[in-house]
C-alpha cells in the first residue's frame, strides 16, 4: 500500500462523515490555537523581563554605603560614610574578576533651564559608568577623564529631564543650573524606560563625581560603587572577594556587621524571569488539556469508525490486506484529522494573538518554535490517540468481519 493510496482513502473516509470530521478538526484547532496564544503572551512577558535584565548593566554588582543592621540599629542605605574613593581603587586593583567600575555620588536636586525647572536626581560618576550600566548616548558625548580630573561643570541628561525642561529643543550646548551651579549640557542618554521595580531610569542628571563632591555637596565619601564583573558566572565569586576586601579595609572584626551592602540586581530580575517562565509553562499546560480532549474525540470517532467498517475490514483482509495495511489505514485517518486540526490551530493562534494585542493592548510574541511545538503536538495527538483504534481494527478476525451485518 503506497502513501498516495493511503492518503486518498483517508480523505474519502473523512468526506463520508464530513460533519464528524469537521467537528473533530475544530476541536484540535481550538486546542492548538489556545496553546499558541497563551505561549505567545508568556513569551512577550519573558522577553520584556529579559530586556530589563540587559538594561541593568554589564554583569552589574552594586556596592552601597550603609549597613542594614549595624550595632543593633537599622541604619539603612547610605546610613554611614564608609565608602571612599580608595575602596573603589582597591576593588579595581585587587579583585581580578572586576573589569571596570565607577564611583557614584547621588541625591535629589532641582534643575533649572530658562523658565522651566524639574526636580530630579543627580549622579556623580566617571566615564566608565556608560559601560558598567550598559548605557548608550542618543545625542552629544559623555564627559571625559579630563573633565573628572578638572571637576568640570558639564552634565549629561536623561530623556525624562530633557522632555520636561527642553521639550523638542536640542539641549546639547545649552546651560542649565543645577542648584547654584551653571552646567553645560554635553549629551543626552538613550531612553531605558522603567526598571523592574517601576522606577523611571531616565529621570536623572549625570555629572563627574568630582564636580558633585567639590561644587555641589562638599563631601568626600561615596554613596555607591558600580562594578562590572568579567562574566555572569564570575559574579558570585567577585561578590565574595569584594566583601572580604572591604571588611579588611574597614577593619571589621568577625562578629561585626558589614558597614556596606552588596547587591546583584540581576538576581531579582532572574527570579522574575524564572517566575514568568513557570507561569507560561503552567498556562501552556492548561491550554494543552484542550488538545488532550480533542485527542480523546479522535479516539472515540475512530473506534466508532472501526465498528461501522467491520465488514469492509473483513473484505480487505480476505483479499490479501495484512494487519499492517489495516493499521496504517486507520492510523493515517487519525493523523490526517489531527494535522488538519493543527493547521487550523496555527491560523487560530495567529488571529488570537493579534486580537489580544490589538483589543486588550497586551503584548504577544510569536516565534517559530511555538508553531513547531503546536504543530508537532497536534500530530502527536493523532498518533497517540489513533493507535489503539487502528490496532483494534488490524486485530479483527476476517471471518467475523465478513459475517458482520
Amino acid at each position: 500500500m503506497n502513501f498516495r493510496n493511503v492518503l486518498r482513502e483517508s480523505l474519502t473516509a473523512m468526506q463520508r462523515h464530513w460533519i464528524r470530521s469537521v467537528l473533530t478538526i475544530l476541536g484540535i484547532g481550538v486546542g492548538v490555537g489556545a496553546f499558541i496564544c497563551v505561549v505567545a503572551i508568556g513569551n512577550a512577558g519573558s522577553s520584556s523581563i529579559e530586556d530589563k535584565l540587559q538594561s541593568l548593566g554589564d554583569n552589574f554588582i552594586w556596592v552601597e554605603a550603609g549597613s542594614r543592621a549595624r550595632n543593633g540599629l537599622r541604619a539603612g542605605s547610605r546610613g554611614t560614610r564608609s565608602l571612599v574613593l580608595g575602596d573603589a581603587q582597591a576593588i579595581l586593583q585587587q579583585v581580578s574578576l572586576i573589569k571596570s567600575l565607577s564611583p557614584n555620588v547621588d541625591g535629589h536636586i532641582q534643575v533649572i533651564y530658562a523658565g522651566e525647572n524639574w526636580a530630579t536626581m543627580y549622579r556623580g560618576v566617571t566615564p566608565e559608568f556608560l559601560q558598567v550600566r550598559r548605557w548608550q548616548m542618543r545625542l552629544g558625548t559623555f564627559f571625559t577623564p579630563a573633565d573628572v580630573e578638572a571637576s568640570a561643570p558639564v552634565c549629561v541628561l536623561g530623556e525624562t529631564v530633557v522632555e520636561n525642561l527642553f521639550g523638542n529643543e536640542d539641549p546639547v550646548g545649552k546651560t542649565v543650573r543645577i542648584q547654584s551651579l551653571p552646567c553645560k549640557v554635553i549629551g543626552v542618554l538613550e531612553r531605558k524606560g522603567f526598571s523592574a521595580t517601576g522606577q523611571d531610569q531616565d529621570d536623572f542628571v549625570v555629572l563627574p563625581y568630582t564636580t558633585v563632591q567639590k561644587r555641589i555637596t562638599g563631601t568626600f565619601w561615596l554613596d555607591d560603587i558600580f562594578c562590572s564583573a568579567v562574566s555572569r558566572e564570575a559574579m558570585p565569586e567577585a561578590t565574595k572577594e569584594i566583601m572580604a576586601l572591604l571588611r579588611e579595609r574597614h577593619h571589621l572584626n568577625a562578629g561585626e556587621d558589614d558597614d556596606f551592602n552588596i547587591r546583584r540586581p540581576e538576581d531579582v530580575v532572574q527570579a522574575q524571569l524564572a517566575g514568568s517562565r513557570i507561569m507560561t509553562m503552567l498556562l501552556a499546560s492548561i491550554a494543552s488539556l484542550s488538545l488532550v480532549v480533542g485527542g480523546i474525540g479522535i479516539m472515540n470517532i475512530m473506534l466508532v469508525s472501526v465498528t461501522q467498517r467491520t465488514r469492509e475490514i473483513g473484505i480487505r483482509m480476505a483479499v490479501g490486506a495484512t494487519e499492517w495495511d489495516v493499521q496504517v489505514q486507520f492510523l493515517s485517518e487519525a493523523v490526517a484529522l489531527s494535522v488538519l486540526g493543527g493547521l487550523l490551530g496555527l491560523f487560530v493562534g495567529i488571529v488570537a494573538s493579534v486580537g489580544v494585542q490589538n483589543l486588550f493592548h497586551f503584548p504577544t510574541k510569536l516565534t517559530p518554535h511555538v508553531f513547531a511545538i503546536g504543530g508537532g503536538f497536534s500530530a502527536g495527538v493523532g498518533v497517540l490517540f489513533g493507535y489503539y483504534p487502528a490496532r483494534k481494527a488490524s486485530q479483527l478476525d476476517p471471518i467475523q468481519g465478513l459475517r458482520y451485518e
